[in-house]
């Protein structure tokens, strides 16, 4: 077969010789050495420089206003290769996972616009390579994002601890998943590995070697947010922090964007294939409405990692058809640190002393709860204060 594919290669080349001009072939060396891409098998070189061909003439030829199409690092996959990377919603969804539904929230002020990067909810953007993961990295996204409003820490969550250890939750590691089955996992387990205790891989692991001494977060539960209904997505990334989606990513004009609100008349809003995270929303002033998302491409793909995509246009590539985040309860790190302070207290110092500091303790902890209870409420309603006197120093 692949010595078919690759005499049936020579002749395509054959043929478009006669057009193919040498700076052609000068941008096609070019290309491999800025993103330093090595074919030493002469079938596997012209294969990729066709892709990359191709591809060029794609992004000449895009007159898409709304958006724009550039040459990146996926310029020379072939259909076949961009087809694995995007392998979220091939495998087949299980009723087994149903999270609680999503309570819209009521008599909160949904802001015009939020983008959660610049809370400190987001980490830097990540890089499945070659591996269909994106599932994964969608859903320690939305993980990471909520672990944040529970603890007020941002720690990178273990994409690799999920592709080796849900394979029970009918997920088949590089081969594809779902976000919500990970999720369900994430809870079962009673959590999930950091980053750095669980390294990345860009392959399915021999075994699962989930560790609980580097747990990065547990989870109790994940909510399910109405199918279809971009006006609930908007009210939970508004109230509740980074969403987690499956998309339609199945065309070219979504492997080369460069910048801009992307949008495709021809995505599928249920056939998905591919795993983002819904950061925020925004409106452009010419092109209307948008979503923020983060994908798992590198910082080198789109708007440094993130694309735009078009907001209340139908549902456009499928963004609210499959969307949900999990819920991660405070932890009680600073309970635990109280008791043991108090604890030293009353077994080495003299009442009148211990008096005095348990006086001390209490102030600070009303101080800090008062304040925690300020921002949480400020945060999840977004309500807005016109002066410091209403809202004392407690702005997020």
């Amino acid at each position: 077969m692949r010595k078919l594919l690759f005499f049936l290669l020579l002749v395509g080349i054959a043929a478009l010789s006669s057009t193919l001009k040498s700076d052609d072939f000068e941008a096609w060396e070019l290309f491999k050495s800025v993103h330093e891409k090595v074919y030493p098998d002469p079938e596997d070189d012209y294969l990729h420089m066709l892709a990359f061909l191709q591809n060029r003439v794609r992004i000449n030829s895009h007159s898409e206003k709304s958006f724009s199409l550039g040459l990146n690092h996926l310029a020379d996959m072939t259909p076949e290769e961009y087809r694995k990377l995007n392998r979220a919603g091939k495998i087949a969804r299980t009723s087994q996972w149903k999270g609680v539904p999503f309570k819209s929230p009521s008599n909160v002020e949904i802001p015009d616009s939020i983008d959660w990067r610049d809370h400190g909810f987001v980490t830097e953007v990540k890089n499945q390579g070659q591996c269909g993961s994106c599932w994964a990295f969608s859903a320690t996204g939305a993980l990471e994002g909520q672990h944040k409003r529970a603890s007020g820490k941002l720690v990178s969550l273990s994409e690799q601890n999920l592709l080796d250890c849900t394979w029970g939750y009918n997920n088949e590691g590089c081969d594809g998943g779902w976000p919500d089955a990970a999720l369900q996992y994430v809870k079962d387990n009673g959590g999930v590995d950091t980053e750095e205790g669980y390294p990345y891989i860009e392959e399915d692991g021999e075994e699962c070697l989930f560790n609980k001494s580097a747990i990065g977060t547990r989870e109790d539960g994940f909510v399910a947010l109405p199918q279809g209904d971009e006006e609930a997505l908007m009210k939970a990334v508004a109230t509740v922090g980074p969403v987690s989606v499956v998309i339609d990513a199945t065309y070219g004009s979504f492997q080369l964007y460069k910048g801009g609100v992307f949008y495709d008349e021809g995505c599928s809003d249920v056939d998905l294939n591919h795993a983002v995270l819904v950061v925020g929303y925004g409106t452009d002033p010419k092109e209307g409405d948008y979503w923020i998302v983060k994908n798992s491409w590198g910082a080198g793909w789109g708007e440094k990692g993130y694309i735009r995509m078009a907001r209340n246009r139908e549902n456009n590539c499928g963004i609210a058809t499959v969307a949900v985040y999990p819920v991660i309860k405070a932890d009680d790190d600073t309970n635990i640190a109280a008791d043991f302070v108090l604890t030293f207290v009353l077994v080495t110092v003299s009442p009148q002393i211990m008096v005095a500091l348990a006086c001390v303790l209490l102030l600070l902890a009303i101080c800090c709860r008062s304040r925690q209870m300020v921002v949480d409420y400020t945060t999840n309603h977004w309500k807005k204060f016109e002066n410091d006197a209403e809202e004392p120093n407690f702005r997020v």
